[in-house]
């Protein structure tokens, strides 16, 4: 095939990746909704010859696909811990009682999710323990990657400008809360799904979950997060403390307007926290966070999200344009009905209702920072949009060990993702008008 040819599809699909966007705004369906249906439609053509993902190939395909997942997973991290306006403050009780519904999908929903779909593939679908418990791992994060139609606008678009010394500067809105609470799940539980994901393999190899119990919880529960969180807060206040701070004028790098610190950030981060075998995906998140804390309000910190969104966005492009070919060249080759209840199970009933759940528990009142209506508990439960962070966790964990039935695994989690791509995109951008549009009802009288 001509390589002119590739050179044009990348041009017209990079195009829409601009455009698509601002095009799209007011109409039912999302950039990444146009982009799978785009490489699909490729798919069906000689033109994407020899593009599609070949998943078996463990030392080629497969190790592509881990790789430009991860690094595009670590882009949206990054740009997600930068664009939250709401701080955490480690040390205070209040600044924990703002971010109380992140709290509860993570500790609650999260893990309801991975039970559900591990019974319903053991239980019900005859799969084994460990393919299933994998199952519910890899599906079980939702993705800060194709959720942007309903997450925060990048950083200040909530701040409330009457408010310079508030603790929490940020606005509170139906919609913003919202897009809150599936913001800041997104950043952190892309990192904290890999626990279960090691438990998985820990089954695969034969290990029994009552005997290696302590030695999951102690390092790969506790150790792992810790080791993550400290060096994503580490490295992250030392590069506020030099770019804002510094007495070096070389060194304020804000002043000058540099923005690519954000990519130094990035890779730093995860190159130490990797070596020193903590959570990669978590030290991203925090030190963005912590970046973010330097000068809270600085304009400095949009010049970097532009930056670090840019590459996501084409990161994204990418995966989209790879998961649609392949989806159309033989990725759901394996795909039978076991796989089809999963991604269906998942996306209309166990999400939402561990959501609802989770978000029902001693919950904070509206309007308070934190707190949720009926109706937005409701839009946070449905949009737990699953995506690229599933892709990488399959990727790694069918490198990391001989995986049963690993051909179905990868059918079953591309069509929970085409399926999400799908329902979600279609049905955010009404969804949110309606909240931003419409007043929440008031709370009943007692």
């Amino acid at each position: 095939m001509d390589a002119d040819r590739y050179f044009l599809i990348a041009g017209v699909a990079l195009l829409l990746a601009v455009v698509l966007p601002t095009l799209l705004h007011r109409f039912a369906v999302s950039p990444p909704l146009v982009l799978l249906l785009l490489g699909v439609a490729l798919g069906l053509t000689p033109i994407a010859d020899g593009l599609a993902v070949d998943v078996s190939d463990l030392e080629g395909d497969r190790v592509l696909v881990e790789h430009v997942t991860e690094l595009t997973v670590l882009a949206a991290l990054m740009g997600v811990g930068l664009a939250i306006d709401r701080p955490l403050h480690l040390l205070r009780r209040s600044s924990w009682g703002r971010w109380s519904q992140t709290w509860r999908l993570i500790g609650i929903a999260m893990p309801l999710c991975v039970l559900a779909v591990a019974l319903l593939g053991w239980a019900a679908l005859g799969l084994a323990p460990a393919t299933a418990l994998l199952l519910g791992a890899v599906l079980s994060p939702t993705d800060p990657v194709l959720a942007s139609d309903v997450q925060v606008g990048g950083p200040g678009s909530s701040i409330a400008e009457d408010q310079p010394d508030a603790e929490d500067p940020s606005t509170v809105t139906e919609a913003g809360e919202v897009r809150f609470s599936l913001t800041s799940e997104a950043g952190l539980n892309d990192g904290l799904a890999f626990p279960f994901v090691h438990l998985a393999l820990l089954v695969a190899a034969g290990g029994s979950l009552l005997g290696g119990a302590v030695e999951w919880v102690a390092w790969f529960v506790v150790g792992k997060i810790v080791i993550g969180v400290a060096v994503g807060v580490l490295v992250g206040r030392l590069l506020g403390v030099a770019v804002f701070r510094s007495r070096r004028q070389s060194l304020r790098r804000a002043e000058q307007g540099e923005p690519l610190v954000v990519l130094a950030a990035l890779l730093t981060t995860y190159g130490v926290v990797e070596l020193v075998h903590g959570y990669g995906f978590v030290a991203v998140f925090a030190c963005a966070m912590a970046l973010r804390s330097a000068e809270h309000r600085h304009d400095y910190h949009r010049e970097m999200h532009d930056v670090i969104s840019r590459l996501e966005r084409l990161l994204t492009l990418l995966v989209l344009l790879l998961l649609g070919i392949s989806l159309s060249a033989g990725l759901l080759d394996q795909l039978d009905w076991r796989g089809v209840v999963v991604a269906v199970a998942l996306t209309f009933v166990v999400r939402p209702v561990a959501s609802l759940v989770a978000l029902g528990v001693a919950p904070r009142r509206d309007p308070q920072p934190g707190g949720l209506t009926r109706r937005s508990r409701r839009a946070v439960a449905f949009f737990g949009v699953r995506g690229v962070g599933s892709l990488y966790y399959v990727a790694w964990a069918t490198g990391e060990s001989d995986v049963a039935d690993a051909g179905w695994l990868w059918s079953t989690v591309a069509f929970t993702v085409a399926l999400s791509v799908v329902v979600h995109g279609v049905t955010s951008t009404p969804v949110m008008q309606r909240l931003e549009d419409e007043p929440a009802p008031a709370p009943a009288q007692s």
